[in-house]
């Protein structure tokens, strides 16, 4: 074949649906059960909740472009109403500030509305679930990828579309130099480190009472919290990110416990009743997080694809995924960019041809 992607997140899934679109051949494997990577969407009646990024903005075009092209549809962010404070103390107060994410879009269905789309363009020849790799070889004029059942794989060029830390642990023969490796393992994966918590309700009681659902606090578990509601009817929900260290949060009944406790300190007994409490914490998931990203990001990175990373077996080995694009890396408008840097490498590679 032509290019194997590995990895079937927002990134490798773009590259692959142009790639399909131009008649080119691909194969596009995946490690876990599904595609998406770290867009996942809970799905709960009509219910849709993003379990991981959920928002993107005005001014990035690629996504616009992508979900006009596929015919999906956005929503503002809902901001109606007060913000809630909560002070070291565990003291409420009404009205402090604005909603911090008001501008903010989001996608009727989920972001897992925008991958399935994706997912769906591609024949199911052309794309493989639940086929982690284990191995990247370099034979010349060739690359052999190792399939953790141990098929072996062959393409033209293979293209990472991974967290560079989670591309580090994979195997390689030659062995990439330490430079390389180190590049790879000194880039934090974004939200590697994350765990969101999604409270979903047959009611909006907080809009009734005048709050918009955002909140702030210095007590936790959350640190910020947001309606999760779908773009019209319910059930509605409530979202935060939980600031509690990884090593903290890894009793998740305990977790759950103190979860209730503060959603009812801020919105009251109904909020302490969910129908269900979802929790995804990113830090223990293996396809996404190392050791490394349990350390907590106080910062948005600087990302972009470091020159060591750069022209990997005389361009036969490729990196995507938002952490190496230049101009909006950690954001999903990052992944397709990579993907569409990556585009144009292998446009240029046949044109030398």
């Amino acid at each position: 074949m032509s290019v194997l992607i590995v990895g079937g997140g927002l990134s490798g899934l773009a590259l692959a649906e142009r790639l399909e679109a131009r008649g080119q051949d691909y194969l596009l494997v995946e490690a876990r059960p599904r595609f998406g990577g770290r867009i996942k969407t809970e799905r709960d009646g009509a219910g849709y909740y993003d379990m991981g990024p959920a928002w993107f903005w005005p001014g990035q075009p690629r996504i616009a472009a992508l979900i006009a092209r596929l015919g999906l549809t956005t929503f503002d962010q809902f901001s109606d109403g007060a913000l809630l404070f909560e002070d070291e103390r565990g003291q409420v107060q009404r009205g402090r500030g604005h909603a911090s994410m008001e501008g903010s879009w989001r996608l009727e269905g989920g972001l897992a509305a925008l991958t399935s789309a994706l997912a769906d363009h591609l024949p199911d020849a052309k794309k493989r679930l639940a086929a982690p790799v284990s191995r990247v070889e370099n034979e010349g004029a060739r690359c052999v990828v190792t399939l953790a059942g141990g098929e072996r794989l062959s393409a033209d060029r293979v293209v990472l579309a991974l967290p560079p830390r989670v591309a580090a642990r994979l195997t390689y023969a030659p062995t990439l130099p330490d430079p390389v490796v180190g590049a790879m393992r000194n880039i934090p994966t974004w939200m590697a480190g994350q765990a969101k918590a999604v409270a979903v309700y047959d009611q909006p009681f907080w809009r009734d009472a005048g709050l918009s659902g955002d909140a702030m606090s210095r007590v936790g578990p959350m640190v910020e919290i947001h309606d999760a509601s779908p773009a019209t009817g319910g059930p509605y929900a409530l979202f935060g990110f939980i600031g509690v260290p990884p090593g903290g949060r890894a009793d998740e009944n305990r977790l759950r416990t103190h979860l209730l406790a503060q959603l009812t300190r801020l919105f009251g007994p109904r909020a302490g009743a969910p129908r269900h409490l979802l929790i995804k914490d990113w830090a223990f998931d293996p396809h996404t997080s190392t050791d490394a990203d349990k350390a907590p990001l106080y910062t948005h990175p600087t990302y972009g694809l470091p020159r060591e990373m750069a022209n990997l077996w005389g361009g036969r080995l490729l990196l995507a995924g938002t952490e190496v694009a230049a101009q909006f890396g950690g954001y999903i408008e990052g992944a397709l960019e990579a993907a569409e840097t990556v585009l144009e490498t292998l446009d240029m590679s046949r044109a030398r041809i």
